[in-house]
């Protein structure tokens, strides 16, 4: 039985990355072009070049976590020893130094491909220690709930303080520096960030043992088995496909609110001497709403189905992001309205994806009589970089592609474009994504049964 006080530090985790994780993915497309001044479709290339290469890094990290063993276990010590790291390259990404634009492209690629490798240094691990905290399917499940709530928390709070953390750190010195806030403000949650990574290595444990030793394991047996794995195929589609939803619709909001929606009406704190922008305030609902859907993920799986479930709420995203198109833009209720039913839907299904990849080490393990946790995990986090790389990648050149001019007023075909990208086109990622889970194969039933077999196994071998 895994206490509450862990269950809350393997959140910390999640809430660590995501709070950098949800930055990027909202926010550096708008700091590269409108702060940094670089060219969109540049951007955009960047994005597929770095994150490319890097997600096939993934699985690399995940075999080397597996063959690692120290006294806090096998995941836990990149946790540690990742955390620092972590948090300083992740503030340099927001530095900017006066260089030529040649040289500012150059930085922007040096700094985000290392981003990328240390977030994949310290996510993979993470991942995986889902898989031995515990052997129970519908503990992971909570797990994987609490790990989510914590995310979208992490990204709730770092949404909402990102911007007047920029506008406060921008005016001092006297003149307004919006490079300067950038820098200033990514690095007070980059201390966040180290701060709750070191909290979920003191409060987790590993605990699953496997069957059989990785070490008695070569590399070559552990790709096979994961090349004749079926189930995680189609969780790496299904994961792909989801992300590139989530990535266009956040990619593209800040340009909708400050192009299409013209942001004359925001919020002023005056006792803190902050505005509140729209943007920042549909952002921060989307993330509590994630965090309903998140608490709904659990007992709705548990009733009908991890897949059942996974398929209705991508199903209603579809059509919600659909209807989304046609908003004007006074209609702000609506235009709310729909961002937290739409992000409810997406708070759903990820819970269930990192439940299903831990159903599918117990799946590897029960067929090949080995068990390649970190490997298998790696491939959540694969298909998250490559969904945000293709999203990402995609909304740079979409901007490019409908005409977007930074810091001017916009063209009919862009405002169009920019629209489209919060509705139609992420809409394309979330029926994909129904399509790969509907070829799911792993029932409640069937896991049921493997867990079954694994304990009977593991009782032979002590």
């Amino acid at each position: 039985m895994v206490k509450l006080s862990e269950k809350i530090g393997y959140g910390f985790g999640d809430m660590a990355s995501s709070m950098f994780w949800k930055i990027f993915g909202m926010f550096l497309l708008y700091f590269y072009t409108d702060v940094y001044g670089l060219a969109p479709a540049a951007v955009g290339t960047m994005f597929l070049v770095t994150r490319v290469w890097d997600s096939f890094l993934d699985p690399v990290i995940g075999v080397i976590a597996d063959r690692t063993n120290t006294r806090w276990g096998k995941f836990r010590p990149y946790l540690l020893f990742v955390a620092v790291p972590f948090g300083i390259i992740g503030v340099l990404t927001f530095v900017t130094p006066n260089f030529s634009i040649e040289w500012k492209l150059v930085y922007a690629y040096i700094t985000y491909t290392l981003m990328m490798m240390v977030y994949s240094t310290i996510n993979v691990p993470y991942a995986s220690l889902l898989g031995v905290m515990t052997p129970s399917p519908n503990e992971r499940t909570t797990l994987s709930s609490y790990r989510m709530f914590f995310a979208y928390l992490g990204s709730f709070i770092a949404l909402l303080i990102i911007q007047p953390l920029v506008e406060f750190f921008s005016k001092i010195g006297g003149t307004v520096n919006p490079q300067q806030g950038w820098t200033y403000g990514v690095g007070v949650i980059a201390i966040m960030c180290v701060a709750l990574f070191l909290g979920c290595f003191a409060l987790t444990k590993e605990r699953v043992v496997p069957v059989k030793e990785e070490s008695k394991s070569t590399l070559k047996e552990d790709l096979l088995d994961l090349w004749r794995n079926r189930p995680w195929w189609i969780l790496l589609g299904a994961g792909i496909a989801a992300l590139i939803f989530n990535s266009i619709r956040d990619g593209a909001t800040i340009y909708y609110f400050k192009y299409y929606i013209l942001e004359d009406n925001s919020l002023k704190i005056a006792s803190l001497g902050v505005t509140v922008t729209w943007t920042s305030l549909y952002l921060a609902l989307g993330q509590a709403s994630n965090m309903v859907g998140v608490a709904l993920a659990a007992p709705v799986a548990n009733h009908i189905g991890k897949k059942n479930t996974y398929m209705a709420a991508m199903a209603m995203a579809t059509v919600l992001s659909i209807i989304f198109y046609w908003f004007s833009a006074n209609q702000l209720i609506l235009i709310f309205v729909f961002q937290a039913l739409i992000s409810i839907c997406a708070g759903i299904i990820f819970p269930l994806l990192w439940s299903m990849y831990a159903d599918i080490a117990d799946y590897s393990e029960l067929k090949c009589g080995r068990r390649a946790t970190g490997l298998i995990f790696s491939s959540s986090s694969m298909s998250q970089k490559l969904g945000w790389t293709l999203g990402g990648a995609l909304t740079g050149w979409l901007l490019g592609y409908f005409g977007f001019k930074a810091n001017v007023a916009q063209s009919e075909s862009a405002i169009s474009g920019i629209k489209m990208m919060l509705s139609f086109l992420p809409a394309v990622g979330t029926v994909l994504s129904v399509i790969f889970i509907s070829l799911y194969p792993l029932s409640e039933k069937k896991v049921k049964d493997i867990t079954e077999k694994l304990e009977e196994r593991r009782k032979i071998e002590k």
